[in-house]
């Protein structure tokens, strides 16, 4: 494990998202942290509270429009394909360690460019490696609920043929507005979309087959909701086992495990939101094993497992700058 400094230096490139801005509200208070610079192009010179408006009073940090190298670590928080792009062109100096939250580097046939290795950045599957790597591919929303649903059982050679659905809040299409995210079409309604080739299905597959018993093959229909933040998923399957050795397995699996905890009750979405954990709750009706799981799509599926992969990268406290609040009612 690396020995961490008292004081890092990080940056942000893509702040004036979603998931840019919630990078903003973690690193601003992390304990072993200063925020160098937040990049946009867009918003360059403004300060970040005018287009994060809860941060007026917080930071009187403003928007960059030119990437300072002086950092340790530097987060993308850009779209799918322009991290890539960004790697390719800019001349990034290698000994600044990369964590990208785009899909570009999730595979590992896709997990090289100019000189960087990206290791897969989900803690509960890859935690040493992660401890060891100097450049991170965060891993999507869907893809971290439906994994942590399923890697005790894929570990175990017990996930075969899974059915899963899952449901999540406005805020996991981005900050543009669309026919299917603006609010008079989502208030009071739900939609499938993506039906069985949801793109976090490869990186999922990736993983759950990286068990040497495991032929776990995931079919999948997501769901959009009516509200902003969270992603809930239950997955189905067969299952020989009885509840108490299910309950073991999963306790045993995630004994380590800082932000992943097993519920012994049916879970629900308010008890992860604003929050870096994710919830799991397997139940057994005859010979049919459901899995629930919950996280916030902006947090443990985002920003939150960002922050979590750089404590372990640098030697920080794995909870450092992520003891966050859930909010109940």
């Amino acid at each position: 494990m690396n020995q961490a400094p008292q004081r890092m230096k990080a940056g942000i490139i893509g702040g004036a998202g979603y998931t840019g801005g919630e990078m903003l509200r973690l690193l601003l208070r992390h304990p072993g942290i200063d925020l160098a610079f937040v990049h946009s192009q867009s918003h360059a010179g403004q300060a970040v509270h005018a287009v994060h408006g809860d941060l007026l009073g917080e930071t009187d940090i403003s928007f960059a429009g030119d990437v300072d190298q002086d950092v340790d670590v530097l987060f993308l928080c850009l779209g799918h394909g322009d991290s890539r792009k960004l790697l390719s062109s800019a001349s990034l100096g290698l000994n600044i360690r990369i964590i990208d939250l785009s899909q570009d580097f999730r595979l590992a046939d896709d997990a090289r460019l100019a000189g960087r290795e990206f290791v897969y950045g989900l803690p509960e599957l890859n935690r040493q490696a992660i401890q060891e790597a100097r450049h991170i591919a965060n891993p999507g929303c869907f893809a971290t609920a439906i994994q942590l649903a399923l890697l005790p059982l894929a570990n175990a050679g017990l996930a075969g043929e899974v059915h899963a659905t899952g449901i999540t809040g406005s805020t996991g299409a981005g900050q543009y507005p669309s026919p299917g995210t603006h609010f008079s079409w989502r208030a009071n309604n739900i939609q499938p979309y993506k039906t069985l080739q949801h793109q976090h299905m490869a990186e999922v597959a990736q993983s759950l087959g990286s068990f040497r018993d495991s032929k776990t093959q995931v079919h999948f229909v997501p769901w959009r909701g009516d509200f902003t933040r969270g992603i809930f998923i239950s997955a189905t399957m067969d299952c020989s086992l009885g509840i108490d050795a299910i309950m073991d397995l999963f306790r045993d699996y995630y004994s380590t495990a800082s932000f992943t905890h097993l519920s012994p009750r049916m879970i629900d979405l308010k008890q992860v939101v604003n929050t870096n954990k994710c919830l799991v709750h397997p139940e057994k009706v005859g010979d049919k094993l459901v899995v629930h799981a919950a996280i916030d799509n902006l947090l443990k599926g985002a920003a939150g497992q960002a922050v979590q992969n750089m404590n372990l990268m640098f030697g920080f406290d794995e909870r450092a700058g992520l003891e966050l609040k859930a909010t109940s009612f």
